[in-house]
């Protein structure tokens, strides 16, 4: 529990810091899509603003999820992360649709936009970026919050490198589209992640088992342990990213009940979610049910 403890304290650090990073870079890409009119430059602040909106929902996610549990909530806030990932990409998705509607817009209409300038914006965009990028990467997997904050920093810096390029067609080259067009490669980079990001929450909420499980061969490994002669009624879902339970009705022999083999087969059942499955299945319920009982259970609801 002292190692979660203080694994959460350094996730929360790291997010502060990138939080101070990305509040910086939106400060001065503001004033440079204000200057400059880009609305390359527009959208890569507004994709800042709203990781910005999101990294610090995050930060409040982490700070409920860290407290106690107590009372009705037997889990505390674990759910919190979750919900904090599912509004930072629906703001992503608005910014995506916006950035292709706009896009779109200005590629046939393009404004004057000042190459030189946008050059300079974009560049401390991306230098920011590639800071915040080396700073979460190293806890990018310890949960969907910082998964989501490491992925659209990622996205920043890509946006920012459309930017710099977008700057330097219309420096070098004269060609003004290049604004819109670096619009519809940042709103491309949005749209699909902020999809996935809904995809994999919706996943949790609706509690389906995560995808690096199959239940059939989780069943198959656990009927597999001695003495069980079947397993039914099984369920895995999860509480957060990184916390999978399982439930599970487990059929023994008669006389497993009276002979000492249940607790022994207990132990051997949880050791095999803990060792054999690419996602250690670390919370398990198992209910024991008789032979007899099942059958009449199975032949009563036939």
């Amino acid at each position: 529990m002292a190692h979660d403890h203080a694994h959460g304290s350094g996730s929360r650090r790291q997010l502060r810091i990138v939080f101070g990073i990305v509040a910086t870079i939106f400060v001065f890409q503001l004033i440079g899509s204000v200057v400059t009119g880009s609305l390359a430059l527009l959208i890569d602040t507004g994709h800042n603003a709203v990781d910005l909106i999101g990294i610090g929902i995050a930060l409040f996610a982490a700070s409920l999820v860290s407290k106690p549990t107590g009372g009705q909530k037997t889990w505390g806030f674990r759910r919190a992360e979750v919900l904090a990932a599912g509004a930072q990409a629906t703001l992503l998705l608005g910014l995506g649709i916006y950035s292709l509607i706009e896009g779109i817009r200005r590629f046939f209409v393009p404004p004057e936009v000042p190459g030189p300038g946008m050059l300079l914006f974009g560049a401390i965009g991306l230098v920011g970026n590639l800071v915040s990028i080396v700073i979460l990467s190293s806890s990018k997997e310890d949960s969907l919050n910082l998964k989501a904050a490491f992925l659209e920093v990622i996205a920043d810096a890509l946006g920012s490198v459309a930017v710099i390029f977008a700057a330097l067609a219309i420096w070098l080259f004269g060609w003004e589209r290049a604004d819109a067009v670096a619009a519809l490669v940042i709103a491309a980079l949005i749209v699909p992640r902020a999809f996935a990001i809904l995809r994999e929450t919706g996943s949790i909420l609706l509690e389906a088992a995560p995808k690096e499980l199959d239940l059939d061969k989780v069943r198959e490994h656990l009927e597999a342990v001695e003495h069980v002669q079947e397993v039914h009624d099984l369920h895995i879902t999860r509480i957060d990213s990184n916390l999978p339970v399982l439930t599970a009705h487990v059929v023994l022999a008669d006389e497993c009940f009276y002979d000492g083999h249940a607790p022994r087969i207990l132990k051997a059942l949880q050791e095999c979610l803990t060792e054999h499955h690419k996602i250690a299945i670390e919370h398990s319920t198992f209910q024991f049910d008789r032979a007899k009982d099942a059958a009449h259970e199975t032949h009563t609801h036939d």
